[in-house]
């Protein structure tokens, strides 16, 4: 089946133009929203919009001073909060359900959350992919990424990390170093990362730093609460036996919410590329019963 594909700026209302895509019928609803994660990143999600397209389209979009959102200012989790709301509101069909259903990764299953909270009725199912991590969980992290690293990488890293400004290879070499003991398999993980380190770019570290320091004031731990009561009755949590980010994180968070944790064996934190059959296979089920098809 050959789905029909979109792309264009849509304006938000302070200014910025975010470029969002769409894969499939858009007259369909209720549609998905693929949230990437980062946070400073663009969209990487392209590989993962066409296991689900058949069943409803599905939106991705930069985040503004990303990609193609070219954008300058202060980040906010609010502003990405109001970004995705007046996306949802900017869709081509007249009539429609303002109700999405969102897919998150990583830091996009923050922002999934964090929008359940401001907009619950604006969620018809959520998926939190490889995400959000509560807890202590960054000892965790830390830790194992040391173990999957050698003694010079390690180092390595740290001099990369130090440098006042980088060079393009220097910004290669880190990312790899960084992104490679996300996946389960060191070998592939490596040529993974060091694609994704020249493609996925360029990163907004300002973005990353600013999203990154108001979350550890304000963490989604002290909203737990709130956000189960929140919560469409269709919630799932996914994520990667093999991610460097302690599954136990994931544990603590389903058993908080009350919803159920799917652990892909094999895989890490991009488990669509190291187990696609097994992601495709429950991303289908999932969408299949939350549009009712």
């Amino acid at each position: 089946m050959t789905l029909l594909e979109t792309q264009g700026p849509v304006q938000m209302s302070d200014g910025a133009r975010l470029h969002r895509t769409v894969l499939g019928d858009a007259a369909r609803q209720p549609p998905a929203v693929l949230l990437h994660g980062g946070p400073g990143l663009p969209d990487y999600l392209g590989d993962v919009a066409p296991m689900i397209a058949d069943l409803a389209p599905v939106y991705r979009y930069d985040q503004r001073g990303t990609g193609r959102s070219p954008w300058r200012g202060r980040h906010s989790l609010a502003r990405h909060v109001a970004d995705l709301a007046e996306l949802l509101d900017a869709r081509d069909t007249p009539g429609e359900a303002p109700r999405a259903v969102l897919i998150g990764h990583s830091y996009g299953a923050d922002l999934a959350s964090r929008f359940c909270l401001a907009h619950p009725d604006r969620v018809s199912a959520v998926l939190l992919m490889c995400g959000p991590f509560v807890g202590d969980w960054r000892a965790g992290d830390r830790a194992e990424r040391e173990r999957r690293m050698s003694a010079a990488q390690q180092e390595r890293l740290r001099v990369l990390e130090e440098l006042p400004c980088r060079t393009e290879e220097q910004e290669v070499e880190l990312l790899t170093l960084s992104w490679f003991t996300d996946h389960a398999d060191p070998g592939p993980g490596w040529r993974r990362a060091a694609w994704s380190a020249r493609h996925r770019r360029p990163v907004n570290w300002v973005m990353n730093g600013e999203l990154g320091k108001e979350g550890r004031r304000d963490p989604l731990d002290g909203h737990l609460a709130e956000l189960r009561a929140c919560l469409p009755a269709r919630a799932e949590i996914l994520g990667g036996v093999e991610d460097p980010r302690p599954m136990s994180a994931l544990e603590s968070l389903a058993l908080r919410l009350g919803r159920p944790l799917t652990r892909i064996e094999g895989a890490g934190h991009e488990p669509w590329l190291e187990r696609p059959d097994v992601v495709r296979a429950h991303l289908r089920r999932f969408v299949r019963d939350a549009v009712g098809g």
